[in-house]
């Protein structure tokens, strides 16, 4: 079974998923950001979920963590929970 280990920041739109996306990009640190926006209790790990299988996420979020490039911010990706942007740090 494959596993991953990935990060993420929720939010309720996607508007504000865009803004802290375009943060990242001028350098803003993930952990920092996920621990002052997300709405996941993650956000006390700086958005870390630790390692998980395939299937144990929401289908967005699965496919994106098992099949977009690693250690590159996504997102935002729409699930029932709001709006993520996922990092996946390393899968098998």
């Amino acid at each position: 079974m494959a596993t991953a280990c990935a990060r993420h920041i929720l939010v309720k739109t996607a508007a504000e998923a865009e803004k802290l996306k375009q943060q990242l990009k001028q350098g803003a640190d993930f952990a920092h950001l996920a621990k002052r926006h997300s709405s996941c209790k993650s956000k006390k790990r700086g958005g870390d979920l630790g390692e998980f299988r395939r299937g144990q996420m929401a289908k967005p979020f699965d496919d994106v963590v098992f099949k977009k490039p690693l250690l590159t911010v996504h997102g935002p990706v729409k699930t029932r929970f709001g709006y993520h942007l996922i990092e996946t740090i390393y899968r098998d």
